[in-house]
């Protein structure tokens, strides 16, 4: 209710205000352009991008509207920086919204790259994704976070692993001598995470792009080369809190820096996870927040479970591991419904930028445009 009480008023202005006068400047809006203008001004990309003064030599062009320019770029889901431009280039009204009155004052693609480099160094829509959930729902208890990861294909190279990595991998051949101590296990990445802070975790997450598999929905195993998109996803289908990471990463490596960031910006009572973050520490920091963890179970290693499993699979059923009274979680479908968004309607599925940082500064533009298109959902007549 709180959220209704604090949009409703912007909302309204915006359409008894703004629309009328900007239809009167640029003349009719397209649905699409509405939600590019109700986007831009929910989130005020601009009051978040830093601007430079006392420039040494030629002037940088104007960064506020460029970074107005990348949400409107995710916001109508234009694959290409080029397709931007050609945009801009016949769309008056757009190219205004943006901030350039003549089509000679939009910048080249390169500027349009450099500026894109200088936003994802400093994690400009992260910050200004960050900012909109604080300022929206800080005040609000929200019932369930759904926690979900989605596979970002890229186009570049897979890291090669360094001969350290492949030892470590690799098992020593062999039974051990009787006058050999047992080697001490290192400790698992859940367990460091105990004993760390969230810019500790995020350090330790591998973000470089790699190969990741995983077994599709009919059981076929497939693969892919990039990343992992990690989100947390709040009731009524609102991305909180995302990482990037490399597509080789277990789902489950993430979910305590994500449930850290998560529980720093909003509040809620339950944390909805599939099978793959069935883990004692994962449970235990959820707990420590304060939360009711509801995880699928995983059949890996219980014997119980796996005859469970191949009895139901032989007489054509599929079973849920899941508790039977925690009805809560089929709320998780949210997860899911977010990552389909975000790929099909919010440039998810173009990447043609390379490198963690980059990468993770498109799909955060998306995310933004995305979050904002949730928020003024709930509004909408």
């Amino acid at each position: 209710m709180k959220l209704l009480e604090s949009l409703s008023p912007y909302w309204q202005s915006i359409q008894a205000k703004l629309f009328p006068w900007l239809e009167e400047e640029l003349g009719f809006l397209s649905s699409k352009l509405k939600q590019v203008v109700t986007t831009l001004e929910l989130l005020r990309v601009e009051s978040h991008v830093r601007v430079w003064s006392g420039y040494v030599g030629r002037p940088a062009d104007d960064r506020c509207a460029l970074a107005r320019a990348f949400v409107a770029k995710a916001v109508l889901n234009l694959g290409t920086t080029r397709m931007l431009l050609d945009r801009l280039a016949v769309d008056i009204s757009l190219r205004r919204i943006c901030g350039w009155e003549r089509k000679s004052q939009v910048p080249s693609e390169s500027t349009f790259s450099r500026a894109f480099a200088e936003f994802a160094a400093e994690d400009l829509p992260a910050k200004v994704h960050e900012a909109l959930i604080v300022e929206t729902q800080a005040q609000r208890l929200i019932g369930h976070i759904s926690r979900d990861a989605t596979a970002i294909e890229a186009r570049e190279k897979p890291v090669k692993k360094t001969k350290e990595e492949k030892k470590k991998i690799k098992a020593k051949r062999g039974r051990r001598k009787k006058e050999e101590p047992p080697p001490v296990p290192e400790p698992t990445r859940l367990e460091r995470q105990k004993t760390m802070n969230l810019n500790q975790m995020l350090e330790d997450l591998p973000k470089a792009c790699d190969v990741g598999t995983k077994r599709n929905s009919q059981g076929y195993q497939e693969s892919w080369i990039g990343y992992k998109f990690h989100i947390d996803t709040a009731d009524g289908d609102l991305p909180i809190s995302a990482l990037l990471s490399s597509a080789s990463l277990n789902d489950s490596q993430v979910a305590i820096p994500l449930a850290t960031m998560t529980a720093s910006r909003v509040t809620n009572l339950y944390d909805l996870m599939d099978a793959a973050y069935d883990a004692a520490p994962i449970k235990e920091h959820s707990l420590s927040l304060g939360h009711v963890p509801i995880i699928d179970l995983n059949p890996r290693g219980n014997k119980s479970l796996q005859q469970a499993l191949e009895a139901e699979a032989l007489a054509g059923r599929s079973l849920n591991f899941c508790y039977p009274e925690d009805m809560r979680y089929h709320e998780r479908s949210a997860a899911e419904r977010v990552n389909s968004a975000l790929k099909d309607n919010f440039g998810g599925r173009s990447i043609r930028v390379r490198g963690h940082q980059k990468v993770f500064c498109h799909l955060m533009f998306g995310l933004l445009a995305l979050s904002a298109h949730q928020l003024l959902r709930l509004l909408s007549p």
